[in-house]
């Protein structure tokens, strides 16, 4: 950055939408529906990815980058190895918070629930309408684990590649997670930072829609 730009400066006006509650679905997986729709029409890049944090026992977050692949009434599900950090934290703690940022539709959608594994069939047949290159990845990568160089990876995978032949099944460390939403928020920017904040909260009887202060 250009040592003549100050930092603080960078701003802009968000004017593009507006979220009111006459408008919105009472549903927050329907209200979801529709924007994830609309992102996707929108052809912004990647509108399926999301930024899943998770917590260690130790109490430290973590976010990184993952891809949607699924969601019903049951939750959102992305895939991944269970042995890597988000796996291994999933698994000692099972609440974690998604998020997807659209920027060019100025719109941010959160999620926050308790997580679980899908079922080893729902992996499976995921698993095997991967490109079968990404198949052998699945095998050929120690998650999060450090690796001295790219060349054991790339050594890793042509190994895989000659043994698997070409239907590898899934390896027995990979597979789906599921969030089970406790809480939605549906972010739009609105001009002069008056932006529009719809959260929706599970209670016994259902979904409480209410507005939050931006």
């Amino acid at each position: 950055m250009s040592g003549n730009t100050n930092i603080a400066d960078l701003r802009k006006s968000y004017e593009k939408a507006e979220l009111d509650e006459s408008h919105s679905h009472v549903d927050p997986l329907q209200q979801f529906v529709q924007w994830f729709n609309e992102a996707i029409r929108s052809e912004i890049p990647e509108p399926n990815a999301m930024t899943l944090a998770t917590v260690s026992p130790e109490g430290r977050p973590s976010t990184r980058p993952v891809l949607i692949k699924g969601y019903d009434s049951r939750g959102i599900v992305w895939y991944t190895n269970y042995e890597s950090r988000k796996g291994i934290e999933l698994t000692k703690n099972p609440w974690a918070a998604l998020q997807f940022h659209w920027v060019e539709l100025e719109r941010v959608v959160r999620l926050e629930g308790k997580v679980e594994k899908i079922s080893p069939e729902e992996s499976d047949a995921y698993y095997c309408s991967r490109p079968l290159d990404s198949r052998y990845a699945a095998w050929a990568s120690p998650q999060s684990k450090v690796i001295p160089n790219r060349g054991v990876l790339e050594k890793s995978w042509a190994e895989h590649e000659k043994t698997l032949g070409a239907n590898p099944s899934r390896p027995p460390n990979w597979g789906g997670f599921r969030l089970s939403p406790s809480l939605w928020e549906f972010w739009q920017g609105r001009k002069s930072r008056l932006h529009d904040r719809l959260r929706y909260r599970k209670e016994a009887e259902g979904w409480v829609r209410e507005r939050l202060a931006p």
